[in-house]
């Protein structure tokens, strides 16, 4: 036998073995046609056959060795002091439902890292800190107790659902005496260089030590926070809540001050730098690329980034390949709560996870029946509650993000897909399946066929969907 023919049986076992590897198990969807059809478990199944196919056109490669993230953190969303309070206007029943449908991995989206505001965020009820005493530098006045109303029992009440949720969490502006202001809130483009936090070593060691506070008052609360942001968008002077902060500025902080307040007292929580943007707007900066310049930088635990094309993850991943990116906030629009938006978001989810991002985390998961801030600031949510009639929305926002969630695990890997033009899709796969994601924006019914390294099917979409096609890994 010549080492030739060796070769080309080789060649022909391993094409083989190629068209085999998966074979299909279920069809799962979310029909996004009309608002009324959105429910507490949106997310409907059927086994599924896929049919062979001899199609050369409107294919979607996708290559299941070509890993574009080797450990996806998942999908979750946003705790906010305003949804804390509505959540716990709710009797026990209805916030025991309302948690399990977002957090429980067996019953519900699963959520599995989730945001939540060191203070209060925009959608807190009033702007407030956990130093509110002026120039308590030792913290002897620093108090979550404000926190114990709302927020904390509602991320309690979802780590009851799933133990295994993590935490990160940013403020969205320091106290106010520790900033040039004098105020939390109440930015203006005239006063944008006001809004800062001041740049004295006292200031920045006791803005360390408020950090410290704040995970280890929050772990006693039954609470671990994973990773901590040093700052929600650093380029923004809003009327709400904000901090106009340099990059510069946060790296002193990070690596000179909360660094070795952690390390002295012993906490693992994470340090990632961000939140950044890199948006087309006046006053915006491309603060994540200016701070991964200085030097030093790569000791970052990671980035998080919100409001980014994908070329700036390609471009962060290109130059720093070994750097995590996490996504910390997704398009907020403002409270219209759409079918067409819920269908926007499979086009963003891609665009972060296709870039190399670890995770997706929408924005504010639970607001009141205004869906107002306190600032007059509307915003779209997974879930609005009237707190006067106890009555739960789930608005079409959370049928997609809780299908992604249910089929986008820890631990997965996202790998590469080539598509069509104007196809999106996504494909995710651990030990033992792999799913494609795709969407159907279309009345009727549409058929798509897949090419899984080399093995070639077609699958129908029910029309107006966002569908996960599950393979099961042959053994």
């Amino acid at each position: 036998m010549s080492i030739g023919f060796l070769i080309i049986c080789l060649v022909l076992m391993t094409q083989c073995q190629n068209t085999t590897r998966y074979k299909a198990l279920e069809l799962n969807y979310v029909d996004l046609s009309d608002n009324d059809t959105i429910t507490a478990q949106p997310v409907l199944s059927k086994p599924l056959k896929l049919r062979k196919s001899d199609a050369v056109d409107n294919v979607i490669i996708v290559h299941s060795e070509e890993i574009i993230n080797p450990m996806l953190s998942g999908i979750g969303g946003a705790f906010n002091e305003q949804g804390g309070e509505s959540f716990m206007s709710l009797p026990s029943d209805k916030r025991k439902a309302l948690a399990e449908a977002l957090f429980n991995p067996e019953t519900g989206a699963g959520f599995s890292l989730c945001r939540t505001a060191v203070g209060s965020s925009d959608f807190g009820l009033s702007a407030y800190s956990y130093s509110e005493t002026p120039d308590d530098y030792e913290m002897k006045y620093f108090s979550v107790e404000r926190d114990k109303a709302s927020v904390l029992p509602f991320i309690n009440a979802a780590m009851a659902e799933n133990p295994s949720l993590k935490i990160f969490a940013s403020p969205w502006s320091p106290p106010g005496w520790m900033k040039i202001s004098g105020k939390m809130d109440g930015g203006t483009d005239d006063n944008r260089e006001q809004n800062m936090l001041i740049n004295d070593p006292e200031i920045h060691k006791a803005y360390a030590l408020y950090f410290s506070k704040y995970v280890q008052a929050y772990a006693e609360n039954g609470i671990t926070i994973d990773r901590l942001l040093i700052q929600n968008e650093t380029d923004m002077n809003p009327k709400y809540p904000g901090c106009n902060m340099y990059p510069e500025q946060m790296a002193d902080l990070a690596f000179n001050y909360i660094r070795p307040q952690f390390e002295k007292d012993d906490l693992k929580t994470e340090l990632w730098a961000g939140t950044f943007r890199d948006v087309d707007q006046v006053g915006s900066r491309p603060d994540a690329q200016n701070f991964m310049a200085l030097e030093g930088a790569m000791e970052i635990d990671g980035v998080g980034l919100q409001y980014c094309p994908p070329k700036t993850l390609l471009e962060l991943k290109a130059k720093y390949p070994e750097l995590k990116i996490m996504h910390t906030e997704g398009v907020c629009n403002r409270g219209q709560n759409s079918i067409q938006q819920a269908k926007k978001r499979f086009s963003e989810v891609a665009n972060w996870l296709n870039a190399g991002c670890e995770n997706y985390c929408y924005w504010n998961m639970v607001l009141n029946e205004t869906s107002t801030s306190a600032w007059d600031w509307p915003q779209n949510s997974l879930i609005n509650i009237d707190r006067q009639t106890g009555i739960v929305t789930y608005n079409p926002d959370y049928a997609t993000i809780s299908l992604f969630s249910r089929f986008i695990r820890p631990g997965d890997q996202s790998v590469k897909v080539d598509t069509p033009k104007d196809i999106i899709a996504i494909a995710v796969k651990n030990e033992s399946r792999l799913v494609v994601f795709l969407q159907n924006a279309t009345d009727s019914a549409l058929k798509q066929n897949i090419d899984i390294d080399g093995q070639l099917s077609t699958v129908e979409l029910p029309s107006n969907s966002v569908s996960a096609v599950v393979f099961k890994m042959k053994k």
